[in-house]
């Protein structure tokens, strides 16, 4: 949070805002709440993205692809949570469609399958229906599409 009643000038704003974006990658979202917290008015805070998208220090279509590739590699996430997440943000269809393009298929299934497995190491339910549950809940959470988290089940704890 900023300084309780700090002003600053759109020179000074520009500046701040230049280095929260070089320092990693930010969508509008997060540039127009944090304006607002440094108490913007709206023509500065237009102003002032206008000049970080003609500087190429705002790029949602960057963004996208790069909070796609990381949620993806680092933490395991599936194709509909990243959607979600990326919505939430305010990212359009087609940046969400481009960025999901960035994660390789024969990778995509490889984290699932490890992860499924994994995952199945640590239910300690004995329960058969408990267990299956358990593993479906966590994949769903992760945002793993329904199809591949049905499959998978069966074919980890199948019915005796």
């Amino acid at each position: 949070m900023t300084e309780p009643y700090r002003s600053y000038s759109v020179t000074e704003a520009i500046k701040k805002m230049e280095s929260y974006c070089a320092y990693q990658d930010r969508c509008h979202k997060e540039v127009v709440t944090k304006l607002k917290e440094m108490r913007m008015i709206p023509e500065a805070i237009d102003q002032i993205v206008v000049h970080l998208i003609k500087d190429n220090y705002l790029n949602e279509e960057r963004f996208a692809k790069s909070f796609a590739r990381g949620k993806f590699n680092i933490k395991k996430w599936g194709k509909n949570r990243i959607k979600n997440e990326l919505k939430h943000r305010d990212i359009s269809k087609f940046n969400i469609t481009s960025a999901l393009e960035e994660i390789d298929s024969s990778e995509y299934e490889k984290t699932f399958n490890e992860l499924a497995k994994k995952r199945l190491t640590q239910i300690k339910e004995k329960d058969i229906q408990k267990r299956r549950k358990k593993l479906a809940d966590y994949l769903f959470y992760r945002g793993w599409e329904s199809n591949m988290v049905y499959e998978k089940i069966g074919e980890l704890i199948p019915f005796k």
